[in-house]
């Protein structure tokens, strides 16, 4: 998995998929999700990157971290400190390399976080995680956790069927490329949203 600058966001530069990694191997076990950039968590990354505001001096989650984009667009905007929670261990190894790529560093770098208390931060990142219904259902009550702990949420999403919509606010729209999309070049509508208490 060569390093390659992100399309849409050339700032950050990741080890991602191409037809000659052979990562089908891995597709039985555990998908590889975090060899790819999914659209959610470009636009994320871009606003973040545009709105350094959004995150300087404060302690970001990012939850479902994947390639690490979202908290690495974060560590670049001037957060204080950067937690990444993935739950795939070939994930979190990639995501350590990723950071390293881009001259940061999270604070640590964890497994799954949902099923306990929200660790300490200022505000949850989310990319991506409402493309099936279970993982849907799980992220929405780890979140309500994290606002009732007083913890800001952005989440990143291009309008899937599982986003709860009817708790969002849209902050922005973006055009990005999408899960699979090696290239950037059949860009999707995505939007950053901030998750509000029902």
């Amino acid at each position: 998995m060569p390093i390659r600058a992100v399309p849409f966001i050339p700032e950050i530069s990741l080890h991602l998929a191409h037809p000659g990694s052979g990562l089908r191997r891995l597709a039985e076990a555990s998908p590889p999700y975090w060899a790819w950039v999914w659209g959610g968590g470009a636009a994320l990354a871009r606003y973040i990157l545009d709105n350094p505001a959004t995150v300087t001096g404060r302690r970001v989650l990012d939850l479902g971290a994947g390639s690490g984009i979202v908290g690495i667009a974060a560590a670049k905007a001037g957060a204080r400190a950067v937690i990444a929670s993935e739950i795939d261990p070939d994930g979190r190894a990639v995501l350590a390399l990723n950071a390293i790529a881009n001259g940061v560093a999270f604070e640590a770098i964890v497994g799954d976080v949902m099923a306990a208390s929200p660790p300490p931060a200022d505000l949850v990142l989310v990319g991506d995680l409402f493309y099936a219904p279970e993982v849907a259902a799980r992220t929405m009550a780890f979140l309500d956790r994290c606002l009732e702990a007083g913890i800001e949420v952005l989440i990143g999403d291009p309008h899937r069927a599982w986003l709860p919509r009817e708790r969002l606010r849209l902050i922005a729209d973006f055009a990005a490329p999408d899960f699979g999309d090696a290239a950037g070049t059949a860009a999707s509508a995505c939007a950053v949203f901030a998750f509000e208490a029902g």
